[in-house]
């Protein structure tokens, strides 16, 4: 208990720090449009439900779900990205002004549209009646990547950390990570990057990677459906990428953080009760790059991004948990389970 205890009074040390800490976020920005409404009858035109609206709120989504999250938590992330010359775009960019980030790092591009995620929510029970997507997948071409990456490398020093969130909408080339990582790695900034499967070769040189386990087997073209076949691919990631670290998140059974010519440690998952992992990846990486800008070993800001995790998928929705929730987290798990993984870590 006593050391559990010590585990927790460090971990909340550095969330009192993330306060300051700038992060860029450099990916595939999105709008969460949220339309709310009642359901009372069935549509006479086909069985589908007819919903009286009274309401429609906008959110960030993607990469900007990762940015919203560092705001949550008391840091400051500068979008890096490209939107559509369009009024969602417009949207997108007043939703991001709106939580208090700076927009200059988002290119508006009149070839592209600005991807929308539009979900029609029953307001009664929180329950989504559908899911419309308008987006562009198109690769972003080498002079649109140029540009993006000028505006990266100009404000480069003044970040303590960059996330890549790479949600395959377009953004996220390997012309642009070619501009960007290699005078990220000779200026010592550290890159934390979030897959997907499209082009994984390109995700070098980099810090750390945090994919999910099907994420993590498609990259390493091994079927993980076993712990043997876990550390397989946690090695076969670092290998491939040549990076210090690799975070493998697993959902309900936590986490597994491979280090490289190091050890494998697993973090048990410390959610009680899970009722929507949206956007569960972009409060790991958001948070685990805040930590560990603000002074947290990698092990220790896994542990820290895994509570935050916990209280993500504990709401209906993509929700950012904040320092004070993961604080109090932190302590109470500490206090009720202390021979949980998270506290027999050690820095």
């Amino acid at each position: 208990m006593q050391q559990a205890s010590a585990t927790a009074r460090r971990l909340t040390r550095y969330i009192s720090q993330l306060p300051g800490c700038r992060i860029a976020v450099l990916g595939d920005f999105m709008l969460d449009e949220f339309i709310w409404g009642k359901v009372s009858r069935i549509s006479p035109e086909a069985p589908v439900p007819v919903v009286e609206v009274t309401g429609q709120t906008f959110s960030p989504g993607g990469a900007g779900n990762v940015a919203a999250n560092i705001v949550a938590m008391g840091g400051c992330p500068a979008p890096f990205g490209i939107v559509g010359r369009d009024g969602y775009g417009k949207q997108l960019t007043e939703v991001l002004r709106r939580k208090g980030m700076p927009t200059g790092g988002l290119i508006a591009d009149a070839s592209r549209s600005t991807t929308v995620k539009t979900r029609i929510i029953e307001t009664a029970r929180k329950h989504q009646v559908v899911r419309a997507d308008r987006e562009c997948r198109r690769p972003a071409g080498r002079a649109l990547a140029r540009r993006l990456a000028r505006r990266l490398l100009r404000e480069a020093d003044r970040f303590q950390a960059v996330i890549v969130s790479d949600y395959d909408k377009g953004a996220i080339t390997p012309e642009l990570l070619a501009e960007v990582l290699p005078p990220l790695k000779e200026a010592g900034i550290p890159v934390f990057l979030d897959p997907r499967t499209r082009n994984p070769l390109s995700y070098r040189p980099i810090t750390i990677i945090t994919p999910n386990e099907r994420e993590a087997g498609q990259i390493t073209g091994l079927e993980i459906d076993s712990e043997a076949a876990l550390l397989a691919a946690g090695r076969r990631l670092l290998e491939m990428l040549d990076c210090a670290w690799v975070l493998i998140t697993r959902g309900e059974r936590g986490m597994a953080l491979f280090e490289r010519g190091g050890q494998i440690r697993k973090i048990a998952a410390m959610a009680q009760e899970v009722y929507d992992v949206t956007g569960a990846g972009d409060t790991v990486i958001a948070v685990l790059a805040l930590a560990h800008a603000a002074g947290a070993s990698m092990p220790e800001a896994a542990v820290i991004a895994n509570c935050a995790a916990g209280r993500a998928v504990a709401h209906v929705g993509t929700v950012a948990p904040t320092a004070e929730e993961v604080r109090a987290a932190l302590i109470e798990s500490a206090r009720r389970f202390p021979r949980h993984s998270a506290f027999q870590l050690g820095s």
